[in-house]
């Protein structure tokens, strides 16, 4: 492949207001990435001393996923303290150091917050069980009492989204809502004081160098629960587009979020905001409006099978929908929440279209059905050559660069996700996609730490080590980084135009004679005329094979 990795120059920072609109961003789940104290946790130091690796992906902002202060209960998650870091991970000095260090090596920092819920150990819910009904402690959250006549059951039947019950008692007769772990009681933001708390909250970053939020459960703020609650049957069979629905996607939240958009205009370049909001596909940009956050995931490429149409599909769809708001949109195979793509391709697809894919496969221990991970890992190449050729911004998962695959057979006695352990037989959690990076091909954690680390690394993880794969010129890692450095050199404007191809091919070029084929088929096919840049496997006598991408260059 075409040899244009990354020089160890300087890239200045602008005050580019758009600069997040086809930005790569690189997805940090801090406890797994690099663990400076040997603690077996992931740290803001052991971050640090990985710029340069961050800084020869060539990538334009990091995502750092929650490190406040917190139980664990969710994988941090569950913040005790929004305005903190887990002194496990280290201090606010290390954040503004860390911040500094990126900046200074002209990356940009997009950070977590979680506002639909804290943790069971925030100042505020510890506040609320020690006061009485109807305070204005307890009004912070969403209490109810409960039904029969002492109170001992449950306000509704609702189910977390981990499992079992959605409300927890409190042993008064009151019960409040976790939608999702015990330990993360639901916020009430019909509450001024909790609205006015995140607003300093997002200054308190801000003023600290933070470039942009990525919003967790953005779409689960404004929530109306009347005196008479529905039953979860009768809440299941609501519709999710017409912006009624008690719990998700309400019309209401983005009052809240016109608050945080004038925060983040209040700093010069603005902040930028992601929304993490999971509704449907009609009602996506109304919070990537310039009035709202600015941006909102996209997660129909994540969740797509490896088919030419579907893909094509998804893009243009999307491409509509971004111009709807004014927005780009975005693009992401893997996160911290879902089996890593390069295991999703080389499984079966599920004979049911709402089972997630590899869900089976992760609870048979990674046994069946029958894994082909030579496939998925060609696949996955090829998707990201495909992802990083399209308008918008790409965000990326730590390890994804390796080609780490998903980590089935983690021991029950090793396993941390709450989903594993409220859905027992069920759900196994998405341990599998956090297991700690391989540095080096040697050591007792393969150079994540002097220790050993929190989740327990499979054995064949020294062959893809970050030295291993440096050394390689055909490596995963040299593709992401050889990719990211045309890509910065050949991305302008946010044009797509389809060129006709085969039914298993597709074809698209961007301005500048940038093209990108893809040929999802089994059978090489031709490559159009031009120079040909990067390619996801190698070319067979020209042609191009099945389940490769290539990107070439016309005048």
């Amino acid at each position: 492949m075409t040899d244009v990795r990354t020089r160890e120059t300087a890239r200045e920072l602008d005050a580019d207001p758009n600069w997040w609109r086809q930005a790569a961003v690189y997805q940090i789940y801090p406890r797994s990435f690099a663990d400076a104290n040997g603690d077996g946790i992931g740290d803001l130091p052991g971050i640090r001393s990985r710029i340069p690796y961050l800084r020869r992906l060539d990538i334009d902002a990091v995502w750092l996923s929650p490190f406040y202060p917190s139980a664990l209960a969710d994988g941090g998650y569950d913040v005790d303290d929004y305005r903190d870091v887990d002194p496990r991970l280290g201090t606010l000095d290390d954040f503004d150091a860390l911040v500094a260090d990126l900046h200074s090596s002209g990356i940009r920092l997009i950070v977590d917050i979680v506002p639909n819920h804290t943790s069971n150990r925030h100042e505020w819910f510890v506040e609320a069980l020690a006061s009485p009904r109807d305070s204005a402690a307890r009004n912070r959250y969403i209490f109810r009492d409960g039904r029969g006549p002492d109170g001992s059951e449950p306000p509704a039947d609702w189910t977390s989204a981990f499992g079992g019950p959605a409300w927890e008692p409190v042993g008064d007769g009151q019960w409040y809502l976790h939608y999702f772990a015990t330990e993360q009681p639901d916020l009430n933001w019909d509450n001024r004081e909790v609205r006015d708390d995140f607003l300093t909250t997002l200054r308190f970053w801000s003023d600290r160098g933070v470039d942009g939020f990525r919003i967790d459960v953005a779409h689960g703020l404004a929530k109306k629960l009347d005196l008479d609650l529905p039953s979860q049957a009768d809440m299941d069979a609501l519709p999710r587009d017409a912006g009624g629905h008690p719990l998700w996607d309400r019309d209401e939240v983005h009052e809240i979020y016109a608050e945080w958009r004038a925060v983040f205009n209040s700093y010069t370049p603005p902040r930028t905001g992601v929304a993490e909001a999971w509704v449907e596909s009609s009602r996506r940009h109304r919070y990537a409006s310039p009035e709202g956050l600015g941006q909102a995931f996209n997660f129909d490429l994540l969740e797509a099978g490896f088919d030419a149409v579907t893909f094509r599909r998804i893009v243009t769809e999307n491409l509509a929908l971004a111009g709807l708001s004014g927005s780009s949109t975005t693009w992401v195979l893997s996160n911290h929440d879902v089996v890593r793509h390069a295991t999703r391709y080389g499984l079966p697809e599920p004979a049911d279209p709402k089972t997630k894919h590899g869900s089976d496969w992760l609870r048979s221990g990674g046994t069946s059905p029958v894994l082909d991970a030579e496939r998925g890992l060609r696949r996955a190449r090829a998707a990201t050559l495909f992802e990083l050729a399209l308008p918008g911004s790409a965000y990326l998962y730590q390890g994804e660069e390796l080609g780490l695959p998903e980590v089935a057979d983690i021991p029950a006695n090793r396993r941390q996700d709450p989903a594993f352990f409220r859905n027992p037989g069920v759900d196994i959690g998405r341990d599998g996609c956090r297991v700690p990076l391989p540095w080096t091909a040697t050591g007792p954690s393969f150079g994540f730490g002097p220790g050993e680390p929190h989740l327990p690394q499979p054995a064949s993880w020294g062959s893809v080590a970050v030295e291993v794969q440096e050394r390689d010129p055909e490596s995963t890692l040299r593709l992401y980084r050889d990719a990211l450095a045309l890509r910065r050199v050949l991305q302008t404007g946010e044009q797509l135009e389809w060129i006709p191809s085969k039914s298993d091919v597709v074809h698209f070029r961007r301005p500048n004679g940038w093209e990108t084929v893809m040929n999802f088929g089994n059978t090489p096919v031709e490559l159009p005329e031009g120079e040909v840049l990067l390619f996801s496997s190698p070319l067979e006598g020209g042609l191009l094979p099945g389940e490769t991408t290539a990107w070439l260059r016309r005048d």
